[in-house]
């Protein structure tokens, strides 16, 4: 495994994977210091965070830049690149370091998911539910026994995947149908998962079944299965809009034998763990948004700049400059907000209510901003041959998954109602 080492930890920010030439930029990130204690603004970046950030975004460039078209059109991530993703430490970048991962921040999280939005919301996808969920789960929930097993395959070579919903439980996530029944040492599961992201190459599944319905949603409990047990199998692949190097597929569940030793957290808790990294999911899916809407205006800005109409570049007419002052205005707003999310998680406070935002908020922008980012591109932007499309076909799943945006107004209404109420 090669993991990120921050200057925080051994005063030389290097990858050990051999980004040797980023040993002088820290000289280009040091900030200055305010004496007062006073509060940084939001996007001021730590010199660790700004090293992640900028190592980030030249792997984006130099490693997932050149197979964008062939993994859309394949409907799969490229097999070494997703070895690549672990090697240099994306995969496991919360999981403490004597699991094999970086050690690093929630925020740090955040950063890597929205820079790799900016090349290819696909593979932000992986890299954002093996952080935010997979990895979490286990760091947060899992035993000591569990995390010595899972922790060091989930941070250095294999995928995990968050097996919630099912194709009658969507928004209402706890009418799950999947049952785990007792027997002895075991359980045995049964049923059917629907939309499950990243499940084409994962290794290790997060199912959540119910293993008392007469209990409603405090029978569901969380259980790990492994790719390879008997009785599980991964169907059908979903042939989608956008994001579609991302694999989304059917799974079944048939008999499959599962120790009690492969729960996660307590009988009945499944339903807490869920909502829990759902609400911090969330704010990757926030990420995702402001990377795919920055990534689209910076496609789009250069090319206003160049293209001339009537003797100038169509950017200096006033109406272009409103339209790209708005946009640009928009996409920072949204930043803000997902940052203060992230920043909110890292320091141990609440933010269910900023999560919802965060995402509601991302995600009407990304959807604004690309669907003007093709009106200034004029005909070309309606082709293939320029990224403008994809990542206007990329945000439209942002209102859709991990709770849907009135799902996300409902959560934020609940909360004003309360503040107000007191």
């Amino acid at each position: 495994m090669r993991s990120i080492i921050f200057r925080s930890q051994l005063k030389a920010g290097l990858f050990v994977n051999g980004f040797n030439n980023f040993t002088s930029c820290s000289n280009n990130y040091k900030l200055r210091r305010n004496h007062t204690n006073a509060p940084s603004p939001l996007s001021i970046l730590s010199e660790d965070e700004q090293f992640f950030k900028e190592t980030v975004r030249k792997f984006s460039q130099d490693q997932i830049a050149p197979l964008i078209k062939k993994m859309d059109k394949e409907h799969k991530i490229d097999d070494e690149l997703v070895k690549k993703l672990f090697e240099n430490g994306f995969m496991g970048i919360e999981v403490d370091i004597e699991y094999g991962g970086s050690g690093s921040s929630f925020m740090s999280s955040t950063l890597t998911v929205e820079e790799i939005a900016k090349v290819d919301p696909s593979v932000s996808v992986l890299v954002d539910l093996q952080n935010t969920l997979g990895n979490n789960v286990m760091s947060k929930i899992g035993n000591k026994e569990q995390k010595e097993k899972y922790l060091p395959r989930l941070a250095q070579d294999t995928v995990s995947s968050f097996c919630l919903s099912e194709p009658s439980s969507g928004s209402d996530a706890f009418a799950l149908k999947t049952t785990a029944k007792k027997d002895g040492d075991h359980y045995y599961i049964n049923g059917t998962k629907m939309w499950i992201s990243n499940s084409d190459i994962a290794g290790i599944f997060y199912v959540f079944a119910n293993t008392d319905p007469s209990k409603g949603h405090k029978g569901v409990t969380c259980f790990i299965v492994e790719r390879e047990q008997e009785g599980f199998s991964v169907a059908k692949k979903e042939d989608k809009l956008g994001m579609r190097a991302s694999g989304t597929c059917v799974l079944h569940f048939d008999n499959v034998k599962v120790h009690k030793d492969n729960i996660v957290g307590k009988i009945g808790e499944g339903y807490k763990i869920a909502i829990t990294f759902l609400n911090e999911g969330r704010i990757g899916i926030g990420a995702q948004m402001v990377g795919i809407a920055q990534g689209c205006l910076d496609h789009t800005i250069p090319y206003t700049l160049e293209r001339k109409q009537f003797g100038s570049s169509i950017f200096d007419f006033q109406s272009m400059q409103h339209q790209i002052a708005r946009a640009v205005t928009e996409v920072e707003t949204a930043r803000l907000i997902v940052y203060n999310t992230a920043r909110l998680v890292d320091a141990g406070l609440p933010f269910i209510k900023e999560a919802a935002m965060a995402k509601y908020y991302a995600s009407e922008v990304a959807g604004k901003v690309t669907s003007v980012c093709i009106d200034w591109m004029g005909g070309v932007g309606f082709t293939t041959d320029y990224p403008q499309e994809k990542f206007y076909r990329d945000c439209k799943v942002g209102p859709i998954y991990e709770g849907t945006t009135n799902m996300q107004l409902s959560t934020i209404a609940k909360f004003i109602k309360k503040e107000y109420e007191q």
